[in-house]
């Protein structure tokens, strides 16, 4: 038997999942502005890479101080737990992303992203942070169901046309699922906002190797780049890491992963709005099958956190 998980106050898990959809919303632009601001004229993935570690440490580690003093520091025993989730969460995991972005589709990028649940649940199952459960099982293989439907919808040829960036995209999944995993018994401990702030300052030694030789400021005349890359900072950089690490707090791991389940939808419909991407039958049809996997899966935190 796992151990047992201290029951949560229900406006406690409501205010988290509301945090889980805000960020996904962040998350899910992610793809379409990364796609305007990696175009000629514009930055490089490990250029983007760069910004967004450098801007998240700064601006992350002054909220944290700001707002906790000397109890932001971290203690000497948690750093390597700490380091484990600046690589995993923050700096292999964006550079697998961006670069995986660059030599794909935003909606490609999406759909990707729909992996990290089926790794979260296989990881924190191995390393006994959640026990097995059926239910939450079944939500997550009805949920890739409708993931599935996406994918078909796109054609295999499609995926096979970008498979160098899907498969960065995959190892993007698989090091995020690490992430989730090695920051919940840091969150037992420490509050969200200190937890997000080290794991992307202990990412800064990577940013050398992220700027050698990349363009780091947009050519002139390519201002909707600036605006691209602000977002990027604003939004999937800082705040939906804080939402998440939120939510990581009060929820199971898995739980948190399920709700990427709804990025394609986000992605899609700003796809629809930028590149005149229609909605397709299909992610109709894929909506019903992914809110169900993410209610199956999130069902019994609802009752115990």
């Amino acid at each position: 038997m796992s151990p047992a998980v201290p029951a949560t106050p229900r406006p406690s898990l409501t205010t988290a999942h509301l945090a889980l959809a805000g960020a996904q919303v962040a998350f899910g632009l992610f793809p379409v502005f990364g796609q305007i601001v990696l175009q000629p004229g514009g930055l490089s993935p490990l250029g983007v890479a760069a910004w967004r570690v450098t801007a998240g440490a700064a601006m992350l580690l002054a909220l944290a101080f700001a707002v906790h003093g000397r109890s932001a520091l971290p203690a000497r025993a948690d750093i390597p737990r700490f380091a484990a989730a600046a690589w995993c969460g923050v700096a292999v995991n964006q550079w697998l992303f961006l670069l995986g972005l660059s030599r794909s589709t935003p909606i490609n990028a999406a759909l990707m992203t729909c992996l990290i649940p089926v790794f979260t649940v296989a990881l924190a199952t191995a390393v006994g942070q959640e026990a097995f459960s059926v239910t939450r099982l079944a939500g997550v293989l009805v949920a890739l169901g409708g993931t599935l439907l996406l994918v078909l919808d796109h054609g295999l040829t499609t995926l096979g046309r970008y498979g160098a960036g899907n498969l960065l995209l995959v190892g993007n999944a698989l090091f995020y699922s690490g992430y989730l995993v090695v920051s919940k018994p840091l969150l037992r401990r420490y509050p969200p906002l200190v937890a997000i702030a080290w794991s992307y300052a202990l990412a800064l030694p990577f940013v050398p190797l992220f700027a050698w030789r990349q363009p780091l400021v947009p050519e002139p005349g390519h201002a909707v780049a600036w605006w691209a890359l602000a977002y990027i900072i604003a939004f999937p950089t800082v705040l939906a890491y804080l939402l998440n690490m939120f939510a990581l707090a009060r929820v199971r791991a898995s739980t948190a992963a399920i709700y990427i389940y709804s990025q394609p939808f986000v992605a899609g419909l700003a796809s629809w709005v930028v590149f005149r991407e229609r909605p397709t039958p299909a992610m109709l049809l894929a909506a019903p099958a992914l809110f169900i996997g993410i209610w199956l899966v999130s069902r019994r935190a609802l009752a115990d956190g």
